[in-house]
């Protein structure tokens, strides 16, 4: 096992560069929001979807359509309001009173990246339209489904659920998304240097494509591949039991979890530990690369009941109280 690490480490320091051209043409743009970025990253390498939450103003939208002008692929950006219709993502079949035929119409979600841009704005029937394109990667027109192409990642934002006109994501939609981010406002440095770039009325840098689908892939399946010891594994199914059974590991917070986090909890813990390690340019991965996931991938997927909201505690709250109590491999 110790020479296929040894080869998994090569393959990873060899494609390292492509993913630092790829943080250097979003640098063109986007000022800090490292963490945004790496994580954008981190969902494209595990082929999945990613919920952004803040506050407007804070490059969300930027930093999706930058990074999706790096890849040679089509990019959708769909924005949500509340008149929209299922119809206008998925498309629609539009009859022919000449011939008496439908004719199928495709939405914008047939693309490799869409952009769900202020995700919360829609009612519940519109985000449900995303659930069979986020887990089936297919859409269902009338009677026929089509299968959507490779790559196809769904990059949501929303603001907070307390600022007016907006709607509470579904539970199993939220469920869906691998990573659910929580975006800050810059450091007082940043925002100066964002001032001096974007304060003025000339468009912005153009940033070149420069990764094909090919390589995506060829990067998912080296990410598939980082050595992960069977250690790490049972510390990650037991972090994520601990959010179902805590008192098994002496956690006395079970009055405040209504529901723990589902198997995909477990699956995605794993593959972007993987993928974080790939980022970091390791062949292998260590207990720190699942800390420094786990709030990304748990803290939607942990429901609080109502003692947990009267004592003010949040899923981040229990989620960090979890990783600072099971056993570290």
């Amino acid at each position: 096992m110790t020479v296929d690490v040894k080869q998994i480490g090569e393959r990873v320091e060899r494609e390292s560069a492509l993913l630092e051209q790829i943080r250097v043409e979003i640098g063109k743009v986007i000022i800090g929001q490292e963490y945004l970025i790496d994580r954008l990253l981190l969902a494209l390498l595990c082929n999945n979807h990613t919920l952004i939450e803040g506050v407007p103003g804070l490059a969300k939208t930027l930093s999706v359509t930058t990074l999706a002008r790096t890849i040679q692929a089509s990019f959708h950006r769909i924005q949500f309001t509340p008149d929209l219709l299922p119809a206008d993502l998925i498309g629609t079949l539009i009859y022919n009173p000449k011939t008496g035929d439908f004719t199928t119409k495709k939405g914008p979600l047939f693309a490799n990246i869409i952009l769900a841009d202020e995700i919360n704005r829609a009612p519940a029937k519109v985000q449900s339209a995303l659930l069979e394109a986020m887990q089936e990667r297919q859409v269902t027109i009338g009677e026929q489904s089509y299968k959507l192409e490779e790559p196809f990642m769904v990059l949501a934002t929303q603001n907070p659920i307390e600022q007016e006109g907006t709607y509470p994501l579904p539970e199993a939609q939220v469920d869906r998304f691998m990573l659910k981010l929580k975006i800050s406002y810059p450091s007082k440095a940043e925002e100066h240097q964002i001032l001096k770039r974007m304060a003025k009325s000339a468009p912005l840098i153009a940033v070149e494509p420069v990764v094909t689908p090919a390589d995506i892939l060829r990067l998912r399946t080296l990410a598939d591949e980082i050595y992960m010891d069977e250690k790490i594994e049972e510390y990650i199914v037991n972090i994520v039991e601990a959010t179902r059974k805590p008192e098994k590991y002496k956690l006395k917070i079970s009055d405040l979890i209504r529901y723990g986090a589902s198997p995909r909890a477990s699956i995605y813990l794993t593959m972007a530990a993987k993928a974080i390690a790939l980022l970091k340019g390791r062949g292998y991965v260590t207990p720190q690369d699942v800390k420094d996931i786990g709030m990304d991938v748990l803290r939607h997927r942990v429901i609080v009941t109502y003692e947990a909201e009267a004592e003010e505690k949040t899923s981040e709250d229990i989620v960090k109280q979890i990783f600072d109590t099971v056993e570290v491999p």
